[in-house]
C-alpha cells in the first residue's frame, strides 16, 4: 500500500472469494436459490421474481444467518478459516470479492470476520428492486474495475496482494494481484494456473 501511514511491504491485501454454491439451496429455502440468481442479473426479465425479491431482503438475511449459526463446519470451511486467520494474524487487509449479491454474502463475510466486501448490488428504484444490477456487476473484469475503485477510495494498492479463487471467471483479477492462488480450481483455471506456475492448492483435504 502507499497511503502516508503504510509501506508496501507492511501489509498485504488478501482477497477471499466466497461461493454461495457452498450452501445447498434445497436445505435453506427455494426462494433464496432464485434470489441469488436474481442478484446476478440472470432473472432480470422476470417481473414476478423482481416483485418477489422486493419482499425478501430481511428473509434472505434471516435464512442465511440461521443456516450459518446452526450448520456444522465442513473440513473445507475449517481450512479456509485457518487460511483467513493466517492473513489476519499477518496484519493483512481482508476483502471478499464476489459476483453474488451483497445481502446474501454480507452475513457470510460477517461470519468469517472479513470486514470488507465487494459484491454485486441489485438495482433499487423508489425502494423496489428492478431485477437489474446497480453499477458494475462484480463479475469477470467487472471485479477488477470494482476493486480499482475500492482501492482508490481506501488509499491502498495491490502491493503484496493475494487472491484465492476456484473459477476461471476470476482470471482477470488473478492476473492483477501479486500472488494469484487457484483453490480447488475448475478445469479451465487449473490448466491456466499450472501453465503460469501459479500455486494450486486444495482446502478439501
Amino acid at each position: 500500500f502507499h497511503p502516508d501511514s503504510f509501506k508496501a511491504r507492511d501489509v498485504n491485501l488478501a482477497l477471499m472469494e466466497v461461493k454461495i454454491d457452498d450452501i445447498d439451496p434445497s436445505k435453506l429455502d427455494t426462494n433464496l436459490y432464485y434470489f441469488e440468481r436474481f442478484g446476478s442479473n440472470e432473472l432480470a426479465d422476470d417481473a414476478g421474481l423482481a416483485i418477489l425479491a422486493d419482499s425478501m431482503e430481511q428473509d434472505v438475511n434471516r435464512v442465511i444467518r440461521k443456516a450459518i449459526k446452526t450448520r456444522g463446519s465442513f473440513p473445507s470451511e475449517q481450512a479456509a478459516e485457518k487460511l483467513i486467520e493466517r492473513h489476519r494474524t499477518a496484519g493483512d487487509t481482508l476483502l471478499i470479492v464476489t459476483a453474488t449479491n451483497a445481502f446474501v454474502t454480507a452475513p457470510i463475510a460477517e461470519r468469517l470476520g472479513v470486514p470488507h466486501l465487494i459484491a454485486t448490488e441489485p438495482e433499487r428504484i423508489d425502494g423496489r428492486y428492478t431485477g437489474n444490477v446497480a453499477g458494475i456487476p462484480s463479475f469477470q473484469d467487472g471485479k477488477v474495475r470494482r476493486l480499482d475503485t475500492w482501492l482508490a477510495q481506501h488509499g491502498k494498492d495491490l502491493a503484496g496482494s493475494s487472491f484465492y479463487s476456484d473459477s476461471h471467471n476470476d482470471i482477470a483479477l488473478l492476473e492483477v494481484v501479486e500472488r494469484p492462488v487457484a483453490v480447488d480450481p475448475d478445469p479451465q483455471l487449473d490448466a491456466y494456473a499450472r501453465d503460469r506456475g501459479w500455486p494450486v492448492i486444495s482446502l478439501r483435504a
